[in-house]
């Protein structure tokens, strides 16, 4: 490309007036501007940005932009050919007719020489007068789903997609294997850049009646439709790798817990058992005989004295109650409270018993 003085001219211009309006890279004539800045590290300000901020500049930058959101980043690894596809049209939508009204006798056939009238308008490439026969044959009846298919044919030619979309789907509610309506509706995707949408509707036109020049659409949509669901399918395993990652690292964590909760129990009847309490203490517990025992507040309360201190135990040696349950439990544990051995000895658990009259006698 030769870029002659006036070119030149023109492209400082326009640099002047993006540096001092950065919104206008969001007009989608001058995207491709926006996309040539990113791509060499230049950060372009968000549009709403651009519009508050008056002397927002548009910089390019000699360091890496800074990381965008993956999102973001995964949209822009997508490349697509943007060729042939235009800025959208925004005029009023076409006037439609009434479903509910029931044509006549006289309307239906009047609407049949409208669209002799459209046919022959386009025929001589009048596209304006045929849109307009075309709505009048519509008004007079409009459950022919044809005549919206034809009309927005007209529509696309005149490069109006949406106004074309619009009509197609009216056909398409009234017929919904109409294929023209299917075909014009595709390109006129393909021109908004819907590329998948395009490609379902141009297949679907193709399957429903065969025709060459959707076909072609067909072909050059699918690259760009093969893309973008190749680029969702992406998406989705990676997100379905990231809930199973949050998942796996909610296993590790509650594992994590469990094995300190167990760490903290261990722990807990260790301190029991130094603090006068034998770390299996919960085995006398298991003993039907014991557990009866315990059922009575004094035993429980002396048992838990002695544990304190086994020295205690000759507080409770002339309670029958309570030395019952020691010798019980010495016999079947081997052991007592606080260390004291098992299998005592006739009296109280081996304390001398206080002696009787009987054995004063022969002492002196």
């Amino acid at each position: 490309m030769e870029f002659t003085e006036e070119i030149t001219n023109q492209l400082e211009e326009l640099a002047r007036q993006c540096i001092k309006d950065p919104s206008l890279l969001y007009n989608p004539k001058l995207l491709f501007i926006k996309q040539l800045i990113e791509h060499y590290g230049g950060k372009v300000p968000q549009a709403k940005e651009a519009n508050s901020s008056s002397d927002a500049k548009c910089e390019f930058q000699s360091k890496p932009a800074e990381p965008q959101p993956d999102s973001e980043s995964e949209e822009s690894d997508l490349e697509l050919d943007m060729t042939g596809v235009i800025e959208p049209d925004s005029e009023s939508p076409q006037k439609m007719g009434n479903l509910t009204l029931q044509p006549t006798e006289e309307e239906i056939a009047e609407s049949q020489t409208k669209r002799s009238e459209a046919v022959s308008a386009f025929m001589e490439k009048d596209y304006e007068k045929a849109i307009q026969f075309y709505t009048e044959a519509i008004v007079l009846n409009p459950h022919v789903a044809l005549l919206y298919a034809k009309r927005g044919q007209i529509f696309l030619l005149l490069k109006k997609p949406n106004a074309c979309i619009r009509d197609c789907d009216r056909a398409i509610e009234l017929n919904p294997d109409n294929a023209a309506a299917h075909k014009f509706r595709g390109r006129a995707y393909h021109l908004l850049g819907k590329f998948e949408e395009a490609a379902n509707d141009l297949r679907l036109a193709c399957k429903l009646d065969f025709d060459e020049q959707a076909d072609e659409w067909l072909r050059e949509t699918t690259p760009n439709a093969r893309k973008i669901e190749e680029h969702k399918r992406k998406k989705e395993r990676k997100a379905q790798e990231k809930l199973e990652h949050e998942k796996q690292e909610r296993l590790r964590k509650a594992r994590e817990a469990a094995k300190a909760r167990e760490e903290n129990t261990r722990t807990s009847q260790t301190d029991a058992g130094n603090s006068g309490i034998p770390g299996d203490f919960y085995q006398f517990l298991k003993d039907p005989e014991v557990l009866q025992a315990f059922q009575d507040p004094e035993v429980a309360e002396a048992f838990m004295d002695i544990s304190k201190n086994p020295a205690n135990i000759l507080k409770y040696q002339n309670n029958p109650k309570i030395m019952a349950l020691i010798n019980t439990m010495a016999s079947k544990f081997g052991g007592m409270p606080g260390g004291m051995p098992g299998g005592m000895p006739t009296g109280a658990g081996g304390c001398r018993p206080k002696p009787t009259p009987e054995d004063d006698v022969g002492l002196d």
